[in-house]
């Protein structure tokens, strides 16, 4: 009779050395998969702008989306307020008198010119790179009306050529 309650002593401590084990393993699993988040942080690339008669003539300046809006007449682009060098939010500056330049094979009325605060990167009134560190121009980003109830929307993740223009 002893042999046999040692058998089932050993089968007794077996199992429960198994199931601790089994919940140090599922706790662990359990702890690594907290650090991974299931809510995505970014931000949303298609953002509405506004109500369309909320855009003056000329620049509108949107802090929160970094990104310039320009209207002429029923006419809009959009362009990234983000410098191309390190990131930093380049500001506009007003031009003494505004100028007409081809751009994209389109007349384009430029009435501003950007700078980067930062590292002094230059930019012309359609988003080229003039002088300094950055590498490549602002970007342009696509423009639409929203159906629902017909304000601007940019996306951000569309960057589209300097031709573009929404007309509405």
């Amino acid at each position: 009779m002893s042999e046999h309650a040692v058998d089932r002593r050993d089968f007794i401590f077996r199992v429960g050395t198994g199931a601790g084990i089994a919940a140090i393993a599922y706790q662990a699993s359990a702890s690594l998969r907290s650090l991974v988040p299931n809510v995505s942080y970014d931000a949303p690339t298609t953002v509405k702008l506004g109500p369309v008669a909320e855009f003056p003539d000329g620049l509108k300046f949107l802090p929160d989306e970094r990104l310039f809006v320009f209207r002429e007449g029923n006419t809009f682009h959009a362009i990234s307020a983000v410098c191309t060098h390190l990131g930093c939010t380049a500001r506009a500056e007003a031009l003494s008198s505004p100028e007409t330049q081809q751009v994209g094979g389109k007349a384009l009325r430029l009435t501003h010119r950007f700078q980067c605060p930062c590292h002094g990167s230059k930019y012309n009134g359609d988003g080229s790179n003039v002088s300094g560190p950055a590498p490549k121009p602002l970007a342009w980003y696509h423009l639409s009306l929203a159906s629902d109830d017909g304000q601007l929307v940019a996306d951000l993740a569309r960057e589209v050529e300097h031709d573009f223009r929404l007309t509405v």
